[in-house]
């Protein structure tokens, strides 16, 4: 059993080294605005220590409308009357492309799981669910395992998220405080974004909800063989340190 805890984002004051020598895992946000250049990928490998995990966040031009806000933070130009071959998973050549340029940065971090975040606009329709299925059966992975974290209405319907989760092969990303993961993935991928609300990046986590994690986590373990979690709000950094050292009191985490 490996659980990992990090953060999303460099959270830790002082730079990459400075979070280093906090975490041995992070979820790369910058991903999903932009992907970096390829000797940029690379660069952060090299300087990261042998044993420290990169996941990052699939590209916005995956799983967002070009007329998604994010877009104005560093979307890819959309050639004119081209946007509807752009975003929620839809099976076509440009999304398969941009696919293709996230594997590639994933393999130069060595990154094991790209996690894809749908938008809540990508509701579990009839075309949607057909066009996620064209998709994640079309595409090459190349040994990296796709994490999805579904919002909105998806949440209505427990039954199609396990049924797409373990016929795609996709790992169900929850939030464990709120949901249970519903696929029979081997790994788990946490991500917590604050309480009072399906978000809450102000949120800053009690002892008790940090025991209350840690008891889940405890639970989980006996079902998955590795346990990624990933704190996602803005007091980050401290929360996942105190959780780290209420995990480890408890023998869960080395």
């Amino acid at each position: 059993m490996a659980i990992k805890v990090g953060c999303c984002g460099w959270a830790v004051r002082g730079g990459r080294r400075a979070y280093f020598r906090e975490f041995s895992l992070i979820e790369l946000q910058s991903t999903f605005y932009r992907l970096p250049r390829l000797k940029t990928a690379i660069k952060w490998r090299q300087e990261a220590p042998e044993d420290f995990e990169y996941t990052l966040k699939a590209w916005q031009a995956l799983t967002h409308s070009p007329r998604s806000p994010t877009w104005r933070r560093g979307g890819p130009k959309v050639p004119l009357g081209k946007a509807d071959r752009y975003g929620l998973l839809r099976p076509t050549e440009e999304n398969i492309q941009a696919w293709e340029k996230t594997l590639e940065i994933c393999k130069a971090l060595d990154s094991h799981i790209c996690v894809f975040q749908s938008p809540p606009s990508f509701r579990p329709s009839d075309e949607n669910v057909s066009n996620m299925k064209a998709f994640f059966t079309t595409i090459s992975r190349n040994g990296v395992n796709i994490a999805w974290e579904p919002r909105g209405k998806w949440h209505e319907r427990p039954g199609l998220i396990a049924k797409l989760c373990n016929e795609l092969d996709l790992i169900h990303v929850v939030d464990l405080l709120k949901r249970w993961p519903l696929s029979s993935h081997e790994i788990a991928y946490v991500r917590l974004h604050g309480l009072n609300g399906e978000v809450n990046y102000r949120y800053k986590y009690t002892d008790r909800d940090l025991t209350t994690l840690a008891d889940r986590v405890e639970k989980l373990s006996h079902e998955k063989t590795h346990i990624y979690i990933l704190f996602n709000n803005i007091y980050m950094a401290d929360d996942a340190k105190k959780f780290l050292l209420i995990a480890r009191d408890r023998g869960i985490v080395n």
